[in-house]
């Protein structure tokens, strides 16, 4: 299992604040490809977007939405270092989905091919933001990781698209709940009812229903096999289905979703905050026809039955308990309000401002 920073080496420290100041860039970025650009495509095709309802936010909920095209998908891990080869029978990449210009080529639409250089998928080069947003057009899951080629220094590339996670849903379950203390040796040792019950369980510790689509199915089974490595990873998945875009990380679960406001809510919040509607306008929300929308984040933490006991020893399955809890409600200043911090914003569980 990853490291906490305390356990961690001077030069090991470094590449973690590195990591997590580039994981704060990438996030902007797929937070505004997954839901700003999707409202607005919605926009452009005359197609009311469907806003998430509180009680898709709130645990086990199994409402969904029919996938749209109008909304962007993905799929995009970032690791801290790099995976290890013992892996790839369970997140899939090999040298054809390596980021080479020899295989960008064989992806259809995509124009950046002729323009496409080394340096670009270099997480240190101004356009790389850009280049991931490029291949995210036609291609969903994005691995980024050290670059496996230089040893000397810490350097964060894209290295491999198009790739495929195929770890067993009924062994990441086991590896939870061996973790978790609910089994001791193998999945099925109690039977099939309690083995689909922490199959269920799986899905409800990451945030998502048992039915849920393929896509959040990969997301989170590529979170779990990543969480028996040494380093912390990042998956972030992007869900039409959903509308919203998970991110699993070693903080746990979170989800960023658009909210509707008004003019009354947005200056019931301004004066809140001690500012101005107009300063509010500017700095964390996105105009409409006759509302607003902002970005919110739901994040989650753990019950203490989706925790590991403190004595350590073998415990009973109490399948109606809940794994997840809400945590934080935050309302997103706009990427471009840089100086602007997260504001509280209690909405799954509470109409008050």
């Amino acid at each position: 299992m990853w490291k906490f920073r305390e356990q961690l080496h001077y030069y090991e420290r470094l590449r973690r604040s590195l990591y997590e100041i580039l994981r704060d860039e990438l996030e902007r970025r797929l937070v505004k490809i997954s839901l700003i650009d999707s409202f607005y495509s919605y926009k452009k095709a005359g197609v009311d977007y469907s806003f998430l309802e509180k009680s898709e936010l709130r645990p086990k909920s199994k409402k969904m939405e029919k996938e749209s095209e109008l909304f962007n998908t993905f799929i995009v891990i970032f690791y801290e270092d790099v995976i290890s080869k013992e892996l790839k029978n369970y997140i899939r990449f090999f040298p054809e989905n390596r980021v080479v210009k020899k295989n960008l080529g064989y992806l259809a639409n995509f124009p950046l091919y002729e323009r496409f250089n080394r340096n670009l998928r270099y997480f240190d080069n101004p356009g790389f933001l850009d280049f991931v947003e490029d291949l995210l057009n036609v291609d969903y899951a994005l691995l980024i990781q050290q670059d496996p080629t230089v040893k000397k220094k810490n350097r964060y590339a894209l290295t491999h698209f198009h790739v495929k996670i195929d770890w067993p849903i009924a062994d990441a379950a086991e590896d939870l709940a061996k973790w978790l203390k609910y089994i001791q040796n193998n999945l099925y040792e109690a039977g099939d009812k309690k083995a689909r019950i922490l199959q269920n369980k799986l899905f409800e510790y990451y945030g998502c229903h048992h039915s849920v689509g393929g896509r959040r199915t990969a997301g989170l089974i590529a979170a779990q096999l990543l969480r028996k490595m040494d380093y912390v990873s990042t998956v972030f998945v992007s869900s039409s289905e959903s509308r919203a875009m998970y991110k699993y990380s070693e903080r746990g679960v979170s989800k960023f979703f658009l909210v509707k406001l008004s003019e009354k809510e947005m200056e019931a919040l301004a004066g809140r905050e001690s500012m101005t509607p107009e300063a509010f306008i500017s700095q964390y929300v996105y105009p409409a026809e006759d509302y607003y929308v902002g970005i919110s984040e739901a994040c989650y933490t753990y019950t203490p039955y989706s925790k590991p006991p403190e004595d350590g020893r073998l415990r009973r399955l109490w399948p109606a308990y809940n794994w997840l809890k809400l945590w934080f409600e935050y309302l997103h200043p706009k990427g471009t309000a840089l100086y602007a911090r997260p504001i509280n914003y209690q909405w799954v569980y509470s109409t008050d401002l």
